[in-house]
């Protein structure tokens, strides 16, 4: 089989163009939507604003809210943002193949909605109500049935709505889809591990999504792109944003093994941004990731790998004094760390 070859250079602009960091969509629903296509990560407080912002002009510290947007337990039972229409694909996506995981989660999702019974609730207390384990709790999200509001200081608030009228199957090739468009190229590998299914699920969903792909040949190896992503592959790069302030699991460098070479070439640096613990955010200047960053409240610590030049330097202090933090008191302090060595 043929396959096309891909430069870092060409996937990296795809990325970047794809997810909308290199411009910044208009306000509204429409971008709203595009910005959180692969889900916004929000298990870190406000990251998925953060990611918003770093997409989607005229954001506010509120901006998360919005009509358009709702919150849940999305891949690998992390708390999402996700445009409320594509519910189903971040939930049914995720549902259980195999009979035990599949009863467990319509279970579950049947006795918190007749203890809830119309009430929202913080998600410990109905658990230990229940006679539960609350993070068992989480196994229901699957069904699309359980949705959540964390604001980062408190325990989630959950309560349950109708089931989404899709077919879990339907909504699998849909999350699918997604992860290809915005992390593309990948493989079934790669998207067990970003949707927190299994690998057996996950080859059988790009096995029925065969029709739909090309295969292609990376610096990192084999994988796939969507047929219909190629000529924007081939297309030329646009000029990338001057700088860009992504929070932590933002969806650009949310990868893992091999994936990760084609964002930071450099092995030494690649512990700084994917700690074992809480990953820092990364310091996107003129399209690739020069460092990473830190923040506490509106304090933002600043970890260059390189030398940025004084243009750089001003562009990212712009960036960083445009966020829109929640519940800051005064302005938000920028500390430049030295250069890493």
């Amino acid at each position: 089989m043929t396959r096309l070859e891909l430069s870092r250079a060409q996937i990296l602009s795809f990325r970047r163009t794809v997810g909308a960091l290199d411009e910044r969509l208009p306000a509204g629903a429409k971008s709203l939507r595009r910005a959180a296509w692969a889900g916004l990560q929000d298990s870190v407080p406000r990251a998925a604003l953060l990611s918003i912002h770093a997409r989607v002009a005229g954001v506010r510290s509120t901006t998360w809210e919005h009509a358009s947007l709702v919150q849940l337990w999305g891949p690998r039972f992390n708390d999402y943002v996700v445009a409320a229409r594509d519910l189903p694909v971040f939930s049914l996506g995720r549902l259980p193949l195999d009979t035990a995981g599949h009863r467990r989660a319509h279970d579950t999702a049947d006795r918190l909605h007749a203890f809830l019974d119309g009430r929202r609730m913080p998600f410990g207390h109905a658990g230990h109500a229940m006679g539960r384990n609350p993070n068992s709790l989480r196994y229901a999200t699957a069904t699309g049935r359980v949705l959540l509001r964390w604001d980062g200081s408190r325990q989630p608030v959950i309560w349950t709505v109708p089931p989404p009228e899709m077919e879990p199957q339907q909504a699998r090739l849909e999350l699918a889809r997604r992860h290809l468009h915005i992390l593309g190229p990948s493989t079934a590998a790669s998207f067990a591990k970003w949707a927190g299914v299994r690998p057996r699920t996950a080859a059988a969903v790009f096995h029925d999504l065969a029709a739909e792909l090309t295969p292609v040949r990376t610096p990192a190896g084999e994988a796939w792109i969507l047929a219909e992503d190629e000529r924007a592959f081939r297309s030329p790069p646009r000029p990338p944003a001057a700088a860009r302030l992504l929070p932590s699991g933002d969806a650009f460098y949310l990868a893992w093994g091999a994936d990760r070479e084609i964002l930071v070439p450099d092995a030494r640096r690649r512990p700084d941004l994917w700690t074992s613990r809480v990953w820092p955010g990364a310091l996107l200047v003129g399209g690739e990731i020069a460092g990473v960053w830190r923040r506490s409240a509106g304090d933002l610590s600043l970890e260059p790998w390189r030398r940025l030049s004084p243009a750089e330097r001003d562009a990212v202090e712009t960036e960083a004094n445009s966020l829109p933090l929640p519940g800051l008191a005064g302005p938000i302090t920028i500390q430049w760390s030295p250069l890493a060595k």
